[in-house]
């Protein structure tokens, strides 16, 4: 009983929020904006800058000085003296919009029954109206990769921009990868309060050899077309002809080295690493055959006693300097609500031995190409999305990233949420006093 109370108040509060917030209309006007510090997310920056979009499309990127521009070539023109432009934030590995309240199981569809499951399209559970998918948006993440979890192959992945009615209109990418928890080597016991021993995995070659067959069994029935139809088999295919990308969940140096080498032996085209902890210990082998990692949570703790005490901050900048493709994904404890603080774990990295527009990269161009949406977004070039978002300061920065502005594929998005009418009213209130 108690469930059903809390489901209704959530309905309850859901419906009141649908009414006040509504996804932007198809852009119109063609929009200029003028004399802000441009952030181009591949490492380049223009002062005074012009940026210009048209149906959806950046149209312009210059140096305002530069360009003679007449005064009808924009029908909308923003001032952003002394503001700064930036390209779209992307959360990779996110479950934004697969759960809304963890307690509540009704509202929970991130993980499916069973431990080999490609075929399920994580897409379709896709709430686009979620509450919490509001609150990340006013800290410039705009796009994500929604990830399935559970099982030895959780499912497909889809990539998505953060404002639309429905799973179908928020579409950038449908079925990019294909997401596999490799086996892990040592099995630590206990909990973070009170550390146990780390045992061996007693079971890893056998759940190694499992993935192996697996594989095996897709190939096989993916060469005799006369077989009656198997859709699990069937939706492995991606990854034999490059279609998709095969993101591993790894983090200690074996599980990547093993996982690598199985990609290879079974001829799988593309590959990401996600999680990565003990990365840079392999970052040799995963330069020489052109892997990218999707670095995890950096706000954390070392995992054992002889480590740094900043290893996970400086991660980041020890794979970008091997050469290797670096994106950061926050998965973890309170994953959703914590995806809006994307941005400063980019400032971390920064603050640990990237520069600035180096750190931004993780977040905007190398995640987009790790994903494979660096023709359409993840920096502001001509012929790109228009998802982009002004903000008074520096973006990577708590104290400074404040949005005045954002764009998703050329449309004005609400950044209203309930959070910040909370705000709004109990401000006021206390203002009267």
């Amino acid at each position: 009983m108690k469930y059903i109370y809390i489901l209704a108040l959530v309905l309850m509060v859901s419906i009141h929020t649908k009414a006040q917030q509504t996804p932007a209309k198809k852009q119109t006007k063609s929009v200029l904006i003028l004399n802000a510090t441009a952030h181009l997310g591949n490492g380049q920056i223009i002062e005074n800058s012009a940026i210009g979009f048209k149906d959806g499309k950046i149209t312009l990127v210059a140096d305002s000085k530069l360009i003679k521009l007449s005064k009808d070539a924009y029908e909308s023109t923003i001032d952003a003296t002394g503001k700064h432009v930036y390209p779209g934030f992307i959360a990779p590995n996110s479950t934004l919009g697969l759960v809304e309240i963890d307690a509540v199981k009704s509202s929970d569809d991130e993980k499916e029954i069973g431990n080999f499951n490609p075929h399920i399209r994580s897409i379709v559970a896709y709430t686009a109206e979620s509450k919490v998918i509001e609150t990340v948006r006013p800290n410039g993440i705009l796009m994500a990769q929604i990830t399935p979890r559970g099982g030895r192959i959780s499912g497909t992945s889809s990539i998505v921009q953060l404002d639309s009615w429905n799973w179908k209109d928020a579409l950038i990418k449908e079925n990019d990868g294909i997401h596999l928890n490799f086996p892990i080597n040592y099995i630590r016991t206990g909990w973070w309060a009170e550390p146990g021993t780390l045992d061996a995995n007693k079971e890893y070659l056998k759940q190694v050899e499992e993935i192996n067959t697996f594989i095996s069994n897709a190939k096989a029935y993916l060469a005799d077309a006369s077989k009656e139809r198997n859709l699990v088999f069937e939706a492995m295919k991606g990854l034999f002809d490059g279609t998709q990308t095969l993101f591993i969940h790894a983090d200690e140096n074996k599980q990547i080295i093993d996982a690598i080498q199985f990609a290879k032996e079974n001829k799988i085209k593309k590959m990401v690493i996600v999680g990565g902890y003990e990365a840079y210990k392999s970052a040799e082998m995963l330069q020489k055959n052109n892997i990218g990692v999707l670095l995890r949570r950096v706000h954390d703790m070392p995992k054992s006693d002889d480590q740094d005490v900043d290893l996970p901050y400086k991660m980041a900048k020890l794979l970008t300097d091997k050469g290797i493709i670096v994106g950061l994904e926050n998965s973890g404890d309170m994953e959703r609500m914590q995806t809006r603080n994307l941005p400063f774990l980019a400032g971390t990295c920064a603050a640990y031995g990237l520069d600035k527009e180096q750190a931004l990269q993780l977040i905007t161009l190398n995640t987009a190409k790790l994903l494979g949406i660096e023709n359409q977004c993840g920096s502001l070039e001509l012929g790109k999305d228009a998802t982009l978002f002004i903000s008074e300061g520096d973006a990577l920065d708590m104290r400074t990233n404040k949005l005045t502005e954002a764009f998703i594929q050329g449309r004005m998005i609400d950044l209203e949420n309930h959070q910040s009418r909370l705000y709004d009213k109990y401000k006021e209130k206390y203002n009267q006093q």
